[in-house]
């Protein structure tokens, strides 16, 4: 899963646990790992189940929709390609039907931005709480990542009350 043609981005790079996971991303579904003996959810992917110890799984797939938990602002120095869009926020999003998993990925400020530049959210108008929704950005050949769209009021808010 990894190329040349990210633009000097960091590609994903996974391992057998995970690969599934960057399946379903690469065709537009966002899944979290189930363990089918207890019914636990569970990311990151991983073998085992941390409560009942089990090697069964599934992959649920889930609505996409969360809240912003948390975030930073990165600065640099960073990698070039990075460097070039800071400052700009990192999320960790909560799923709502998947309570306490959280995603860590970038912020789009609209739905229909996926490719929108790192630094396109004003961060100074971000709020924990706010809801968002997970949008897919072709990286390179083959390559997908999930990213978070803020949604509804929020949208308009981090955009600084430009069109999304």
């Amino acid at each position: 899963m990894t190329g040349d043609d990210s633009g000097g981005l960091l590609l994903p790079w996974p391992d057998a646990d995970g690969e599934p996971f960057w399946q379903y991303v690469r065709r537009g579904e966002l899944r979290v790992q189930c363990c089918t003996d207890c019914g636990l959810r569970r990311f990151p992917p991983r073998p085992c189940c941390p409560r009942c110890h089990g090697f069964g799984t599934r992959w649920d797939l889930v609505s996409g929709r969360g809240r912003l938990w948390s975030f930073v602002v990165a600065h640099p120095p960073l990698l070039p390609a990075y460097a070039a869009q800071a400052p700009y926020p990192v999320a960790l999003v909560e799923l709502d039907d998947a309570p306490g998993i959280r995603l860590v990925g970038t912020l789009t400020p609209s739905v229909r931005r996926p490719d929108a530049p790192l630094d396109a959210v004003d961060t100074a108008r971000l709020r924990i709480g706010a809801p968002v929704q997970v949008v897919y950005q072709k990286l390179a050949p083959g390559v997908t990542v999930p990213r978070w769209a803020l949604t509804g009021s929020a949208d308009r808010a981090a955009a600084g009350g430009r069109p999304g």
